[in-house]
Order: C-alpha cells, then sequence, then structure tokens
C-alpha cells in the first residue's frame, strides 16, 4: 500500500492548520484550526474489506513533572509513550481518499460527540487521548471523539513525530471489546491485517526547535 497527503510530505513539518496548538508569543500557546489533514491511498491488496486510520504521537514523555514548566526543558533521553490523536475504524473497502476539514474543523471543548460520525460520513470514530488528558480540567472535561490534532509540551526538547497509518483488513467491520480506543483498536487488528502504509509528519510547541530548519527533525 501506499499513503500520501496532499496537506504535508511524508517527514515534514504538520502546517498549523492541522494543530490543535500553535505558537504565541504573549501565551506560549494557542488554540488552532485543528483541521484533520488530507490522506489518500492506494495499492490496495485483494481481498480487503475495510480500512482503519490511526494518528498516533510517539514521543509523549512518559512522566509529566517537567510538562510545560517554565524553567526547564523535557529531557530527550525521558522514555517516551504513544498519544493517540485519531481512531477511524469501518472505513468502507471503496474508500481511497479522506478530505482535509472532512472530520475535524475547530477545537470542540469537551470533545466531538462519537462514536458514529456526522451525517453523510462513514466508519466510527475512536476516543483520542484528549479524552485522558483533560480529564481533571473542568472546561475541556469530556469524550473526544474522533481526531484532534498536535499539542505537544511547549518545553519539549525533542520535535514529535505523528504517525499516520491506513491499515487494510479483512473484516468489513472491526470487533473491539470494550471503549473504541487506539490500544484496543490495535488489539482488535491482530489477525485482520492484509497491508498497512504510513505517513510521519512533525510538529513542535518550543520556539527554539521551531526555529530549525524543515527537515531536521
Amino acid at each position: 500500500m501506499k499513503l500520501l497527503s496532499q496537506s504535508f510530505a511524508d517527514g515534514e513539518r504538520i502546517p498549523d492548520a492541522f494543530a490543535f496548538c500553535v505558537i504565541d508569543p504573549s501565551t506560549r500557546v494557542r488554540l488552532a484550526p485543528n483541521r484533520n489533514p488530507h490522506l489518500a491511498w492506494s495499492d490496495v491488496p485483494e481481498g480487503t474489506q475495510s480500512f482503519v486510520v490511526i494518528c498516533h504521537d510517539r514521543d509523549v514523555p512518559s512522566r509529566g513533572d517537567d510538562v510545560n514548566q517554565p524553567d526547564r526543558e523535557v529531557p530527550a533521553d525521558l522514555p517516551r509513550v504513544d498519544f493517540f490523536h485519531w481512531t477511524l475504524v469501518d472505513l468502507p473497502a471503496a474508500v481511497r481518499e479522506i478530505a482535509a476539514g472532512s472530520h475535524s474543523e475547530g477545537v470542540t471543548p469537551r470533545g466531538k460527540p462519537g462514536p458514529a460520525l456526522p451525517a453523510g460520513g462513514v466508519g466510527r470514530h475512536g476516543l483520542n487521548d484528549y479524552t485522558g488528558w483533560f480529564a481533571g480540567d473542568a472546561d475541556m472535561a469530556g469524550a473526544y471523539f474522533g481526531y484532534d490534532g498536535p499539542c505537544p509540551p511547549w518545553n519539549d526538547s525533542l520535535i514529535h513525530h505523528y504517525v499516520f497509518t491506513v491499515f487494510a483488513l479483512d473484516v468489513p467491520v472491526l470487533a473491539v471489546a470494550g471503549d473504541l480506543t487506539g490500544p484496543a483498536v490495535r488489539q482488535a487488528m491482530q489477525g485482520h491485517v492484509l497491508a498497512q502504509a504510513t505517513l510521519t509528519g512533525t510538529y513542535t510547541l518550543n520556539p527554539r526547535l521551531a526555529s530549525q530548519p524543515a527537515g531536521t527533525a
């Protein structure tokens, strides 16, 4: 399979339009347009009955002690974990493209509804990990379904990598036990993946890193 995007090239910085937050000189960060990027895939194997789309950040700090602290940076050698930004399952086998902005336009406090997509949409949206991140925030807490873009710590010493993966499955509907989350979907897909393709974009809210030339992540 092959995966491409008109929104950004593989290995390049994700534009601000597809992020949850952007750098702000006065407040460090502010909310961004938060549009889902365009994705298109090809060379699909015979026998494909549905697709799954997952976007995860592979560089999230495993501990939050240093996150967004003004007197220090999150160290580069801190172990990192996955943070799921988008899980979309049960896309019909005839689908080959997702338009930019078709699944997310703007930040929705307390989260977009789901798992059903808006009228006319096909598939099911899973919960992304902003659900847990905002759990203790009185203004933002809620169930975050669908796509919500990058918002890494503004003091992280690493540029974050966002991995978009499309999986071709041999089942039309994915049976997921429990909540429709990234880890649950990964578990449910085992033994059903015919092929997959990935596309990786980078993003940072650290002004020191943002000034580096593109492609130096």
